[in-house]
């Protein structure tokens, strides 16, 4: 099984259970989910069974508008992005279609999971909260400081993940902050909501 948000080392370590020798495989490569191999297989057939698996799933959608305006590659990144921001699935609906509409708007998306993608090198372990600095710091996958996608995804993307970006779920909303005393994401329509919202909740704390 391979966990939703998993990173590339969590991958590996599950790898080396079932395989003694196996190879790096990418994110864009396949889809997080449970697949079954056959006693001694090899590894290299598993990787291009996991492939075809993942081709089979996006030809399914190969006239869906998303697809016509972003490559697979692309989606796997957005898919990425929504996995490590979201928790259920009206959550990451509404991530998604912040992460549209910012793109659409030529916004900088603005997503923190990036900037701890590249501050910890794709591990994860950061271990304190993320300061202002290093919403600044000079990396290709710093979404607060460059526009679109990061260059690659960060992280496995689950088979619902991706079915909720296909469903093109539409709002107007342009932002978004974790609310730590709901344990929810706030959502807003234009930054002065935006900053109405995160106001309210810093008096809070």
């Amino acid at each position: 099984t391979i966990i939703e948000g998993w990173s590339e080392n969590n991958f590996e370590i599950e790898l080396t259970k079932y395989f003694k020798k196996s190879k790096k495989i990418l994110y864009e490569e396949i889809i997080a989910d449970t697949y079954f191999y056959e006693k001694n297989q090899d590894f290299q057939s598993f990787r291009l069974k996991l492939i075809n698996i993942k081709n089979k799933y996006f030809n399914k959608f190969k006239n869906n508008e998303i697809l016509k305006s972003y490559t697979i590659e692309e989606i796997i990144t957005i898919g990425s992005l929504i996995e490590k921001e979201g928790f259920d699935n009206e959550d990451k609906r509404k991530i998604s279609s912040v992460i549209f509409n910012r793109l659409n708007n030529n916004m900088k998306l603005q997503i923190d999971a990036s900037v701890i993608f590249a501050i910890t090198n794709g591990k994860y372990d950061l271990n304190r909260k993320l300061f202002l600095s290093d919403l600044k710091i000079d990396h290709p996958y710093n979404t607060y400081k460059y526009h679109g996608l990061p260059p690659n995804p960060i992280s496995f993307v689950g088979r619902n993940t991706l079915d909720i970006i296909f469903e093109n779920y539409k709002t107007d909303f342009l932002f978004y902050f974790f609310d730590n005393s709901l344990k929810r994401h706030i959502f807003s329509k234009n930054y002065d909501e935006h900053l109405k919202n995160l106001n309210e909740y810093r008096n809070k704390q």
